[in-house]
């Protein structure tokens, strides 16, 4: 059983925690900016993998002052269907990620909406479309353009948006 200084003293333990969780948004790509030589991250739909990682391979992973990574998400699609509580846990999964810079969404435009609701709350930028390859040639574009800025993420979602 607990004493009521012990509890003290895990309660300090998680609100401390807490407290550190809620400074993680501004680490990485969000409020902070990124440090020359950082990863940072393009989360891929399953079926635009190969090409998204083709393109990559092609440009080579450095682009301008940051290392970027293809992230290959789980498969959406289940019997031929969508399976809308997979594209749900895949956007999330890249809105948790504070090096989270894009994201390769499905061609299924239903499934890219679905999406695109949780990836805009986070600011991350979506390029749908049936091509990985060319989807990940914007991102990296997006990518250089933005070059060095304090919020990455922001700054390639607004190239993006504004070339769509």
């Amino acid at each position: 059983m607990a004493t009521p200084s012990s509890s003290a003293g895990i309660l300090g333990a998680a609100v401390a925690g807490l407290a550190g969780l809620c400074l993680l948004p501004f680490v990485g790509c969000g409020g902070e900016g990124v440090e020359e030589g950082a990863t940072v991250r393009v989360y891929v739909a399953a079926p635009l993998c190969a090409g998204a990682r083709q393109e990559l391979a092609r440009k080579g992973p450095r682009v301008g002052e940051v290392n970027v990574q293809a992230v290959c998400l789980a498969s959406s699609e289940a019997g031929g269907r969508i399976d809308l509580a997979a594209i749900g846990a895949n956007a999330r999964r890249a809105t948790q990620d504070t090096s989270t810079v894009g994201y390769i969404g499905e061609a299924e435009p239903r499934a890219a909406r679905f999406s695109s609701t949780i990836l805009e709350s986070a600011g991350i930028a979506q390029v749908p479309g049936a091509s990985g390859r060319r989807a990940m040639a914007s991102l990296l574009a997006a990518i250089e353009a933005a070059g060095s800025t304090d919020n990455l993420r922001e700054a390639v979602d607004e190239e993006i948006s504004g070339s769509g």
